[in-house]
């Protein structure tokens, strides 16, 4: 067997968590391998940190790392060629995540490489922004958030298609066949970029009640209760259980105001609050709308270019929380903020 097929395989199963010895290693691995084969794959997962091991000889033990699980990347469409009480899952909510891992990894989320490329093209932005008239940027401003609130909504299942959504925000023209709901998320998050746009500092510094605002204008009148939930919720599609104590949802909402207050990134702090939303689902409903709008408020509040999400398939953004979920990896919604990032500032001012 190959050593790069071998050290996948070793990754994968090491990812369910716990620690291993050797002969359970060996044990779990399709095919026949030699344990010096093994033991010199996993002599070099553990020099680049991919891995971690405790004890000596026999007695060793390896885990992988929590650091290096959050940002390597993983094969979506393999990981879910397996259904949902196939694949081997993170059940529960991780609070090592916010206590330890994040904490450890803020400054390395990003590459030096990556944060050049985004630092380049906000640069741009802001020089083109700066270039336009006021009637210009607010021209392009109300195309963005046409094709964010009808982005965002079809991600949570909104039948409209962009031209019909195009009608409704700029003439209040609603669609036949459609729902009196559908119409109203739209609406909302029209609603909600807009205020945000108007205060651009108000999420400068994140906080839980101004995340209930926000969420507040998503749900309004679509029958969702405010503030943070009280009961359980499940998610579609896996076997992740969110936070069901109301109390530990509000810890988790307030440990995560402070990493991303503490993160020096636009890029972080947007990236943070748009999984990490998402992972606790603090309200009954509309919990990563309200991720994709704290996301854009922090974008905006440091003065850097919204993202309308336009190019994103609902399937590929769906995939990428569940890897959050599921997994605690953070690859896939990374390289959608990035790209997302390519986007808006190429296709808009």
């Amino acid at each position: 067997m190959k050593a790069d097929v071998l050290r996948e395989q070793v990754g994968t199963l090491l990812r369910r968590g716990g620690n291993w010895g050797r002969t359970a290693i060996m044990r779990e691995l399709p095919g026949t391998i030699s344990e010096a084969t093994l033991k010199r794959v996993l002599r070099g997962m553990v020099t680049d940190g991919a891995v971690e091991s405790t004890g000596r000889g026999r007695a060793t033990r390896y885990q992988f790392s929590a650091a290096h699980a959050l940002l390597t990347p993983i094969d979506a469409d393999a990981y879910f060629r397996a259904e949902i009480d196939e694949r081997h899952v993170q059940e529960h909510f991780n609070f090592e995540l916010l206590s330890e891992t994040l904490p450890s990894m803020l400054s390395r989320i990003f590459t030096a490489e990556e944060l050049t490329e985004l630092h380049r093209l906000e640069d741009d932005f802001r020089r083109r922004y700066e270039e336009r008239s006021p009637e210009e940027r607010r021209r392009e401003l109300t195309r963005l958030g046409i094709d964010l609130s009808w982005k965002s909504s079809q991600i949570e299942g909104n039948t409209y298609t962009l031209l019909e959504t195009e009608r409704l925000l700029r003439e209040q023209q609603t669609a036949e066949g459609r729902t009196r709901d559908e119409a109203t998320m739209l609406l909302n998050h029209k609603a909600a970029l807009d205020f945000l746009l108007s205060e651009p500092d108000y999420l400068a510094e994140l906080s839980v009640p101004r995340m209930e605002d926000i969420h507040s204008i998503l749900i309004r009148d679509l029958g969702v209760g405010r503030n943070l939930r009280a009961r359980r919720v499940g998610i579609t599609g896996t076997n992740y259980r969110p936070l069901d104590n109301e109390f530990q949802i509000r810890e988790a909402m307030e440990a995560t105001c402070h990493l991303v207050n503490t993160a020096d990134s636009a890029f972080t702090k947007a990236l943070l609050a748009l999984a990490l939303i998402s992972y606790i689902q603090p309200f009954t409903d509309g919990n990563k709308r309200t991720a994709r709008l704290c996301c854009n408020a922090l974008l905006i509040s440091q003065h850097c270019c919204p993202l309308s999400f336009r190019t994103v398939s609902a399937l590929d953004y769906k995939k990428a929380c569940l890897l959050f979920y599921e997994q605690n990896n953070l690859a896939a919604l990374k390289d959608i903020l990035i790209e997302q990032t390519r986007f808006a500032v190429s296709q808009y001012f």
